[in-house]
């Protein structure tokens, strides 16, 4: 018996860890292929790392917020498992590195006593739901979004309708126009607003980053707040029916609604309606109206050495709350790095002086709420201690970075190493710009852009250049992304490739260019359309040469080591396995999951098991009669021809319509109880089937 069995309160949390024990296990016995191994960590947090043998986890927090019980839970485990350092990614996720496969359930376990997850925080899921890090104290907030992010969060964690996607699915909150919460890069995003007093959002859809970026466009300009959830359970029923499987590359929602067209996505949405869980959800915000509550504890008595440097601080790092004479306290966090040490006091701190809660944000630094106005010099005394009151939160000297090729498979070349140097130059260089917030630079280590290298006013990508029979690190170089609000963005443009260790001259010259030509008051982004990518491409042009490469130059940021382009395999999306065996077995799985949610009551959930178990098994005889199909609905389409139409196998009816009747009936106790057993008996005709092919190929 596993020992953190008994210490879990949550029996289906306790299940899902232990699951993971045993399959670990089987795995190691070789009873698992490692592929359907993959799929089953990754839906668990679990991440293969670059470095053979350990795995990075992915520590799943909900719209960025961490309170100081967490915060220290969190140290607890990676000072534990791993080597006490916290990364927080663009997704308001803390990532840990170098962590055990076989501690991978215990650790799980003992973030659950702080009600912390590493569940769907990868995979073919839905990642985590983020949001604004100032929802909640934004003076020009409509409302918070923070409880309707926590209720989809926990409306489709575990949901079977999004278990097994084509791809990964994103959503966001953002609190205001402004859109800092991206809702213009994600699957799904959500914009608050207020239409004859109720409160709901603007809804953008198919929005996405990566080698090929996709701007999402508008689904609704305004949809009550309870409705968001039935819509976004029936676009993530179209996603999985109709998303791509086979070419992992045009997976993502994104290419499905270019593919189909926005019309032909919103009638298959509104197929849907009948079978959804619920027709409305009305989210409970009452947890998140109470006024705030911020210790009442003795002013400590502190002196500031530096008034000027203090001032800055306030300038640059502190925000005004829509709460009367609280403050919000920006932390700019390099790399989205910290450590244990540290965190143990910020999380006592916030604790015992403010509203006992952070929010990560989407720029990888950390935000301390409720912070009382009398409070600020002392906080930034004590903040100061730890090294927290670098200038520049949110500006251009706050540079956001992926771990590239310290730990990441995909890593082409360094992002992280490249950033250090960045951020050097600009702080030792160019002072001035401590609180320029309309410049912002972003750095990711391949195309996959997890540092928004495309959405940035000033990008680095990182690649590889060939010279001859060697290879250099190198950078391409965009510039012009950025936020526009209200759902609208621009990704930058392609300007030029030149070799890394040039990266810091290419800053130079693109801020010296905009520092000396300029107009006054004129943006960044008003200056690069005024001049033109060509104009930018000859400004460059100098430092992409490779005729004067110096032995420096083949060695990359960060490393002692010649440079080699060296790329693995890449687990963002999971993998889908096409073994006959394997998926039989996930139907029989399904089959068993949906008597076990028909027990409970959960008819919906019933339903779409069954829903599952009938496409797996369709799949399986399908594959082994050497015909593939790359979504569910062409599988369900290519079992009627091959099998149905052919007499191979006797239905009563078509095979479309024995499935289809998921989305023409309600989700009640009799149609679950009768779709589960014609499931069954599906399941019992296609092994009677396979059991006969088999017997004839022998």
């Amino acid at each position: 018996m596993l020992s953190f069995r008994s210490e879990i309160e949550n029996p289906v949390v306790q299940k899902d860890i232990i699951e993971l024990a045993n399959k670990i296990e089987l795995f190691k016995e070789g009873k698992i292929a490692e592929e359907k191994f993959r799929s089953l960590r990754l839906a668990r947090g679990v991440y293969g790392q670059r470095q053979f043998g350990v795995q990075m986890i992915r520590i799943k927090l909900p719209y960025g917020k961490v309170t100081s019980e967490q915060l220290r839970r969190i140290c607890d485990v990676s000072d534990e498992y791993s080597r006490g350092r916290l990364h927080i990614t663009t997704r308001q996720d803390i990532q840990i590195h170098h962590v055990s496969l076989d501690r991978t359930p215990e650790l799980w376990a003992e973030l659950e006593k702080s009600d912390i997850t590493l569940r769907e925080a990868c995979g073919n899921a839905v990642r985590n739901v983020t949001a604004s890090e100032t929802a909640g104290v934004d003076v020009n907030e409509p409302f918070d979004v923070s409880p309707y992010a926590d209720a989809v969060f926990k409306f489709f964690l575990r949901n079977p309708i999004c278990q097994e996607m084509g791809r990964k699915f994103k959503i966001s909150f953002s609190g205001t126009d402004e859109d800092t919460g991206l809702s213009y890069l994600n699957d799904l995003g959500f914009i608050a607003k207020i239409k004859n007093g109720k409160f709901g959002f603007k809804v953008m859809i198919g929005g996405g980053l990566g080698s090929q970026p996709r701007q999402a466009i508008e689904l609704y300009d305004f949809l009550e707040a309870d409705k968001i959830i039935p819509l976004t359970e029936s676009v993530l029923r179209v996603f999985d029916r109709y998303g791509e499987r086979t070419k992992r590359v045009k997976a993502r929602l994104k290419f499905l609604l270019e593919e189909m067209g926005i019309e032909a996505f919103v009638n298959l949405i509104e197929k849907e309606q009948l079978a959804l869980s619920f027709q409305k959800v009305i989210i409970d915000t009452s947890n998140f109206d109470l006024p705030v509550t911020v210790s009442e504890v003795r002013i400590p008595i502190v002196k500031i050495k530096d008034e000027i440097a203090y001032e800055n601080w306030k300038t640059s790092n502190v925000i005004r709350q829509r709460q009367e004479r609280l403050f919000a306290i920006g932390i700019k966090v390099l790399l989205g790095d910290f450590y244990t040490d540290k965190a143990r006091k910020l999380a006592n701190l916030i604790k015992k002086f403010a509203g006992d809660e952070i929010r990560l944000s989407l720029r990888q630094n950390i935000l301390i709420r409720h912070v009382k106005r009398e409070l600020l010099p002392f906080f930034y005394v004590e903040l100061q201690k730890l090294g927290f009151t670098e200038l520049g939160y949110n500006s251009i000297q706050d540079i956001t970075s992926c771990p590239g090729t310290d730990t990441c498979n995909l890593g082409i070349a360094s992002s992280t190493g490249i950033t250090k140097e960045l951020e050097q130059v600009l702080k030792n260089e160019y002072p001035q710009f401590f609180n320029k917030k309309d410049i912002a630079i972003k750095i990711s280590g391949c195309m996959n852009a997890c540092g928004q290298h495309n959405m940035a006013y000033i990008g680095f990508q990182g690649m590889s250049i060939k010279i001859k029979d060697k290879r250099a690190p190198g950078l391409q170089v965009l510039l012009g992304g950025s936020a526009l609000g209200n759902g609208q963005g621009r990704f930058a443009d392609k300007v030029i490739k030149v070799p890394s260790k040039r990266g810091p001259k290419a800053l130079r010259l693109l801020l010296n260019d905009f520092a000396q030509n300029a107009k006054k008051e004129e943006t960044f982004l008003c200056y690069y359309d005024r001049k033109g990518t060509l104009y930018f491409y000859k400004l460059l042009k100098p430092l992409a040469s490779i005729d004067n490469l110096e032995t420096s130059d083949f060695i990359d940021w960060g490393s002692e080591k010649k440079y080699q382009k060296s790329i693995g395999v890449g687990e963002c999306a999971g993998v889908v396995i096409d073994l006959v065996a394997t998926l039989l077995l996930d139907a029989k799985e399904k089959l068993d999951l949906a008597e076990e949610a028909y027990a409970n009551e959960k008819w919906s959930d019933a339903i779409y098991q069954g829903y599952t178990a009938f496409v797996n098994g369709a799949k399986a005889v399908l594959i082994a009669e050497d015909e593939k199909a790359n979504t569910q609905a062409s599988i369900i389409a290519l079992f009627d021809k091959i099998f149905i139409e052919t007499q191979k196998i006797t239905l009563q009816t078509s095979f479309k319509d024995l499935v289809y009747q998921i989305n023409k009936n309600e989700p009640n106790s009799d149609f679950a109880k009768r779709y589960i057993k014609q499931a069954k008996n599906f399941f019992e005709i296609i092994e009677a089937y396979r059991s006969k092919e088999l017997i004839y190929e022998t």
